[in-house]
């Protein structure tokens, strides 16, 4: 495990160098009383190395990952010590409004879910489904996250999307205090390399998630069949195919490798994971904190797929 200290940008909030996803099934969250992966950050944050960031979305399973997330708090008489909470505002469900309006009503209904007053990380969620035009008009949603953050009542701000021209686009703003990629940071595609490179030079911290790509890297020997919820490039499937073998004969998870590749990165503040259950949640932090030799990572780079594999490859705009 590095010893590098990952760079946090201007952030106001400190994070972990994992995070917490809670884009959990709604049936899951109903069917159980609470969600163990959750109780084991909340109970441990103080640990050395624990998780201590937890990040969540007005939409996740339409409203029920905060409302756990916000009974959970209630139930420890508010939130532990040490403990960061992210959220994200929302689309309306039903109209897709991103009106600033709409903004203010999904960052109410989070406080109430959650029983936050202020929100410590909140961010702007998947902007691509509208206009730059749209996105910064005057009653549009950026201007409604700044005033959130100028008004107090969140502390720092960010944007979480998907394509990587885009996001840059929004961090080049400097209106921003942090930035999630997903599926596009990973030992099979690097498309937000030059997104990672402009943040931190910008001093916006990098969130980065989705590092097995759907799956496609903690599921090995079990073929490919997709990658970022679509159907595999491949390239992509034989490349998985070979860095799985490749770790096995180091004596690795390819699991293990994928996330440290993310970990490892000094670039990257925090590594966004997935866990329904404490047991998961061990295994994460304990698959961060082995050594992997760096020879296995230089082994592992000349295995990377092509940049046509990727899903914005070096050249890629998004419309304005």
């Amino acid at each position: 495990m590095p010893s590098q200290e990952p760079q946090q940008g201007r952030l106001g909030v400190r994070l972990s160098r994992l995070t917490l996803g809670t884009s959990w099934n709604a049936d899951r969250i109903r069917t159980l009383d609470t969600v163990s992966a959750l109780e084991r950050v909340l109970d441990h944050g103080r640990d050395e190395g624990a998780i201590t960031v937890i990040d969540t979305s007005n939409e996740y399973a339409q409203g029920l990952s905060e409302r756990a997330i916000g009974d959970a708090i209630r139930r420890r008489g508010g939130v532990p010590a040490g403990i960061t909470i992210a959220t994200k505002l929302d689309r309306d469900p039903d109209t897709g409004s991103f009106s600033a309006e709409r903004m203010r009503a999904s960052l109410q209904e989070s406080r109430e879910r959650l029983g936050l007053d202020v929100i410590p990380l909140l961010y702007l969620h998947d902007p691509e489904r509208i206009s730059y035009r749209e996105a910064f008009a005057e009653d549009g949603p950026v201007r409604a996250l700044v005033a959130m953050k100028e008004a107090g009542e969140a502390v720092s701000i960010g944007i979480s999307g998907g394509p990587a021209p885009m996001l840059q686009h929004y961090v080049e703003t400097d209106l921003f205090d942090a930035v999630i990629t997903h599926n596009r940071y990973t030992l099979v595609d690097r498309s937000a390399a030059e997104l990672i490179d402009v943040a931190v030079d910008r001093g916006v911290a990098v969130v980065n998630a989705a590092v097995y790509g759907g799956g496609a890297l903690a599921r090995w020997p079990e073929p490919v069949t997709s990658y970022a919820y679509r159907p595999a490039h491949p390239d992509v499937v034989r490349a998985v195919a070979a860095m799985g073998e490749l770790c096995q004969r180091h004596g690795v998870s390819l699991a293990a490798a994928a996330l440290q590749f993310s970990t490892r990165d000094p670039r990257i503040a925090t590594t966004v994971v997935g866990a329904h259950t404490a047991a998961h949640v061990e295994q994460l932090v304990a698959d961060d904190q082995i050594m992997i030799d760096s020879s296995v990572f230089d082994d592992l780079e000349a295995l990377t797929p092509s940049a046509d594999a990727w899903q914005d490859p070096p050249g890629s705009t998004w419309p304005r």
